[in-house]
């Protein structure tokens, strides 16, 4: 019976360390498992971060554009009479003219019918958005806002580099001049 016992202690004895060897083989394999999961949820992570800036970064452009037309209908709609507009000026200043010139007689129904057909002309451009450049004998040269057709010796000291004249009047449509004021400064 001792032999069988020793037999019994060495069969005891290795059957925990194979099964130690095993339960660390297995061990081993649940850790490399388990650090791949942990690699591939990173990894899931930072794509995941990553598409979420790229939809950002996108939907950012898209309120851009979206703005930037947005801009640019309301500057065509500001602009799009701009070349009516531009050929009824020069009928705008025949009125001028010839309302200066029959203002030089008595008749005053003709003046009246003259400057009603005038007032209406006047009234239905400022409608669409036309604007008169404001611009007075007396008032600084701004080549921004004037063109200067000539220079004559100034009548004054005080008209030195200044508007002495508007020969012919300036619009502008919204923020835009689209004809500039011509003008003669005092030299």
């Amino acid at each position: 019976m001792a032999t069988e016992n020793k037999v019994n202690d060495e069969i005891v004895d290795q059957t925990p360390i194979e099964n130690n060897e095993n339960n660390t083989d297995a061990l081993d394999a649940s850790i490399e498992e388990r650090v791949e999961e942990i690699s591939k949820e990173e990894q899931l992570s930072q794509d995941l971060a990553s598409e979420k800036d790229k939809f950002l970064r996108l939907f950012a452009e898209f309120e851009n554009y979206k703005r930037r037309t947005a801009k640019e209908r309301i500057e065509l709609f500001k602009t799009a009479n701009q070349d009516v507009l531009l050929a009824m000026l020069p009928v705008l200043d025949d009125f001028d003219r010839a309302l200066a010139e029959i203002k030089k007689t008595d008749d005053n129904i003709l003046i009246q019918g003259v400057e009603l057909i005038q007032e209406k002309l006047k009234n239905t451009l400022v409608s669409k958005g036309l604007e008169q450049v404001e611009l007075q004998a007396g008032d600084a040269f701004d080549a921004d806002f004037a063109e200067a057709i000539t220079q004559i010796p100034a009548p004054s000291p005080k008209l030195k580099g200044k508007i002495v004249d508007v020969i012919e009047k300036g619009y502008k449509l919204g923020d835009k001049i689209i004809r500039f004021p011509k003008v003669v400064i005092g030299n």
